[in-house]
């Protein structure tokens, strides 16, 4: 995740001088803190809410608990996530249910948040929950976005329903007695955006609450906007009363203001976020997981979960009786790729380790690598695969033909994988186990 990398590397810097000293004295705290300060503003966090967080912070790290204690700078860094989490927290994170489906969630933001595509990722995610989801067209407005949401919706498996041009109030009614007969869970309703917050705009989503009266009013705003995010959050807030957040691409913001600053700001907690162009790119909010990711402790829950929906737990078990019989093939390589590939980008997922995020800012991962190797993989016969060994000259010339690469390309594979499968014998005799 590209966001909070510039706020990260700061703060690991600020931290990383507290830890070479022993003891800590107050003066060197409050020194701390004015860069931490400078730090948020930086990453464009709202003046108010970092002089407040600031504030927090320091009165609880000048205290005798922290001052006489062994790992005083630690201790300073426990109370600056502690207070990064309770900044993003809420009680109310999760979605809410109707006690009588389905679950209304009404959509708004203004235009190139993207809006109607998360309304189909938002759909997918409840989808792979076990939810029955309706997608309902009710921008009739902007040219294309009832045929958008249609092509989306159909990439994420998820049903649109849409009548036209016709009243966005009365589709919306008609979208919710639809999924009442058909025993759906949740209705997702894509309204109308614009390029400003007007009177026009909030009189039709103020009818469209008033007519289904949603059980969620979520509001799309887009993260790379920093405060203006914010802004727009709280006039919508105002005109509506929103349940939550969602903010969009994630992925591209190195600073992260309107993440921090949101939910101080508006009361309103950050519900999902989107971390890139894909259906699947879409992860509920965390507050203590970003908290930590922030501070460079990585976020390994999010690794897990993200590796659980990659590789089934039958798969796990056959590829770990593979790696104990040195049975491992290009395959079973092939098949690893693709899983790694499911999870998302490389740097996103070594980022994720503690105390890697840092360390790999710098380095260079060529996500190409992957597809050069998998042509290389599937340019090879299926005996080639099971029994590379028989791999000779004439035959590297044909798969580098084959794939569209280098004999080099191929000579490095094939060397990478037997370094691999090298690995795994060691692990397999215990030659490692002192090392952990």
């Amino acid at each position: 995740m590209a966001i909070f990398s510039s706020l990260s590397e700061k703060f690991n810097h600020i931290f990383s001088k507290l830890t070479k000293k022993g003891r800590l004295t107050e003066l060197e705290i409050k020194e701390a803190m004015r860069e931490v300060r400078i730090a948020l503003l930086e990453a464009d966090v709202n003046y108010m809410v970092a002089k407040d967080f600031v504030k927090t912070v320091s009165e609880k790290a000048v205290g005798d608990e922290v001052l006489k204690s062994l790992t005083p700078a630690q201790q300073v860094i426990k109370i600056v996530r502690d207070e990064l989490t309770e900044l993003m927290s809420s009680n109310s994170q999760k979605l809410g249910v109707s006690p009588a489906p389905p679950t209304v969630i009404m959509m708004c933001g203004l235009q190139g948040a993207g809006k109607t595509t998360m309304c189909a990722k938002l759909g997918a995610h409840l989808k792979k929950s076990g939810k029955r989801t309706l997608l309902v067209a009710c921008d009739i407005y902007r040219p294309a976005a009832i045929n958008q949401l249609q092509v989306v919706g159909k990439q994420a498996g998820v049903e649109v329903f849409e009548k036209g041009t016709q009243n966005p109030v009365k589709t919306a009614k008609q979208a919710v007695e639809y999924a009442k007969k058909q025993g759906l869970d949740t209705v997702i309703i894509d309204t109308a955006g614009r390029l400003h917050v007007n009177e026009e705009l909030m009189k039709e989503l103020s009818n469209i609450k008033k007519e289904v009266l949603p059980t969620e009013i979520l509001l799309v705003v887009d993260a790379m906007t920093g405060q203006d995010a914010v802004n727009v959050a709280e006039a919508f807030n105002n005109e509506l009363d929103l349940s939550g957040i969602i903010l969009t691409k994630l992925d591209g913001d190195t600073r992260g203001g309107a993440a921090l600053s949101i939910k101080a700001i508006t009361g309103k907690p950050i519900k999902f976020t989107g971390v890139g162009e894909k259906i699947g790119d879409i992860e509920p909010f965390y507050p203590d997981r970003i908290a930590s990711r922030i501070l460079g402790m990585g976020d390994v829950l999010s690794l897990i979960e993200k590796a659980q929906e990659a590789v089934t737990e039958e798969e796990a078990k056959a590829l770990e009786k593979k790696f104990r019989e040195n049975s491992f093939t290009f395959d079973d390589y092939l098949v690893q790729l693709e899983s790694i590939k499911k999870m998302g980008n490389i740097k996103d997922i070594l980022g994720m380790i503690p105390g890697v995020g840092s360390k790999i800012k710098n380095l260079d991962i060529d996500e190409n690598q992957m597809l050069v190797n998998k042509a290389i993989i599937q340019s090879m016969t299926p005996k080639e695969r099971r029994n590379p060994e028989i791999i000779k000259a004439s035959r590297r010339q044909r798969i580098a033909n084959g794939s569209g690469t280098s004999i080099q390309q191929v000579n490095q594979l094939l060397k990478s994988f037997e370094q691999s499968k090298e690995m795994m014998k060691q692990f397999k005799s215990g030659k490692f186990k002192n090392m952990f």
